[in-house]
């Protein structure tokens, strides 16, 4: 197949790289740019055609989004312009590029990449793909298989967005101790060990390359709790993932 490129577009940066499909790897170092402020469509859509062209890349594309994504169509944006809502985001992007375009679900990306080439590889049963960052992403897998969109950040937790207290962003915003954090984090997996008993929990997002701050302080539990191996490349791998199933 044609190299396969794969795009994260987060709340404050929009990365990408072409992937070695086969390693799961980035084959590139990957360029990355501020998200634009405000993130409008437009905005970014410019700002993801510079990561691509910065490449020069030819082939398909697979692009991350933080919200629902159903058919190519944004549903949500908590994270970025409520321009989003409602908008054929694959068919925007591949008029932009002109180039094959799939997107998908953020979490659900990394997840992906972590379920295939990652801390989730080969694991049976319920694994939670979690991604910490400036909200909290999620990706349930049941024996392999996503369910996609499930958007565990925003689940009530003391009221409000589980995210709004125990998202990467609220530890820097509420100026929070590792030890601080971890309380809160915990707090966060009390509540989708309740609902979802996963046999294991993957924790992600840019937060993960600083997993030994955090996870030690983190209590016992049913879930295995372990840091995403990929990192903060996953979202990149998995969308180009996505993008090379879509073009089989």
């Amino acid at each position: 197949m044609t190299a396969v490129f794969g795009v994260d577009i987060g709340g404050s940066g929009i990365k990408g790289a072409p992937v070695d499909l086969a390693r799961g790897a980035l084959a590139q170092e990957r360029h990355k740019v501020l998200t634009p402020q405000p993130s409008e469509p437009e905005a970014v859509v410019a700002a993801v055609r510079e990561v691509v062209r910065h490449f020069g890349h030819q082939g398909p594309v697979g692009l991350t989004f933080p919200g629902v994504v159903v058919g190519g169509h944004t549903r949500t944006a908590a994270n970025v312009d409520k321009g989003w809502i409602g908008l054929d985001a694959a068919g925007l992007f591949r008029e932009a590029l002109d180039l094959p375009a799939t997107v998908l679900n953020d979490a659900d990306a990394a997840g992906l990449a972590e379920t295939v080439h990652g801390a989730g590889r080969g694991e049976p049963g319920v694994v939670l793909v979690l991604t910490f960052g400036t909200g909290i992403g999620s990706a349930l897998f049941v024996d392999g298989t996503l369910v996609p969109n499930t958007e565990l950040g925003h689940l009530e937790l003391r009221g409000k967005d589980a995210e709004r207290r125990a998202s990467s962003a609220a530890k820097e915003r509420h100026d929070l101790s590792w030890e601080q954090w971890a309380g809160r984090v915990d707090e966060y997996l009390d509540l989708v060990e309740m609902l979802f008993s996963p046999q294991l929990v993957v924790i992600g997002g840019g937060v993960s390359r600083k997993h030994e701050r955090f996870l030690p302080l983190l209590k016992d539990r049913e879930a295995r709790v372990v840091p995403a191996e990929l990192r903060n490349d996953a979202g990149i791998v998995g969308a180009a993932m996505a993008a090379a199933r879509a073009a089989r």
